[in-house]
């Protein structure tokens, strides 16, 4: 039987996440999960990919929304929303969105954190972003997540892969939303349509890796030997790329808890 075991949320794209009890899970995700991002004068969007110092940008709650931290600077205290009088469209891989953008003191603060010229931006309910249409049905949304709503993993898969590994690596290079309990690793891959708790989800396809799962989050350096990635490729290669963890689309919305069970509703034939 597979329960949940950690859910983490991921407030500001590519920056730390935190890891919470509960989550309200929406129509694009989690609730509070990757509404923020960071993009460059032009609008395009930023990641860890090609700025890793992302990775030491610390997320904490307060009483009025977030505060922001990163060594060798002043915390910011961040609003849980940013006022809306300032907009921009911005560009997320092939898509451009209308987002509400930070004031000149949060940009600056961001801008010092990472090295570059760049603006805070919020993707609020008003702001709408399609699922690719060959990845979901018509009316699906998602944040700003890279491709999906919800990214699950599974402690048994990261088990199966640190045997492996001569240094094992976290789930936290992952940047997993759910991380389940399962008796086979990668048992997760045969998953359809699942329910937890009160939620419901189906399982849309594999999460293709990049070389964000090769930083380590404490110290934002590379792995000199591209791992786990090279290790990846071993057994975990598919057409698209080197595949770990399965992107889900939400189907019944409502509270996911940790210690949740997970359901199997359908398997892949």
């Amino acid at each position: 039987m597979s329960r949940i075991t950690q859910i983490n949320l991921y407030p500001i794209k590519s920056c730390a996440g935190i890891s919470v009890e509960s989550a309200r899970l929406g129509s694009r995700g989690l609730s509070e999960d990757r509404c923020f991002m960071l993009v460059d004068i032009k609008g395009r969007f930023l990641t860890q990919r090609d700025y890793p110092s992302m990775s030491r940008i610390m997320v904490k709650r307060n009483i009025h929304g977030w505060t922001i931290e990163k060594e060798g600077q002043k915390s910011l205290n961040l609003p849980a929303s940013l006022p809306t009088d300032k907009e921009r469209i911005v560009r997320i891989w092939r898509d451009q969105i209308n987002v509400a953008v930070a004031s000149d003191k949060y940009n600056q603060w961001f801008s010092e954190a990472i090295g570059i010229q760049c603006e805070l931006v919020q993707m609020k309910d008003q702001h709408l972003r399609s699922i690719q249409p060959d990845r979901g049905r018509t009316n699906d949304l998602v944040s700003l997540a890279d491709g999906s709503p919800v990214l699950l993993t599974s402690e048994a898969s990261l088990f199966f892969l640190n045997q492996r590994l001569l240094t094992p690596v976290p789930m936290v290079r992952f940047r997993p939303n759910i991380v389940v309990s399962a008796d086979t690793a990668f048992v997760e891959d045969n998953w359809r349509q699942i329910r937890v708790g009160e939620v419901e989800f189906e399982v849309g396809w594999s999460c293709t890796r990049c070389i964000v799962t090769t930083i380590d989050p404490m110290t934002s350096q590379k792995d000199i030997n591209i791992e786990p990635i090279k290790t990846l490729k071993e057994f975990r290669s598919s057409p698209d790329g080197v595949v770990f963890g399965q992107n889900l689309i939400p189907r019944k919305l409502g509270i996911v808890k940790v210690g949740d069970v997970v359901e199997v509703l359908k398997e892949i034939d």
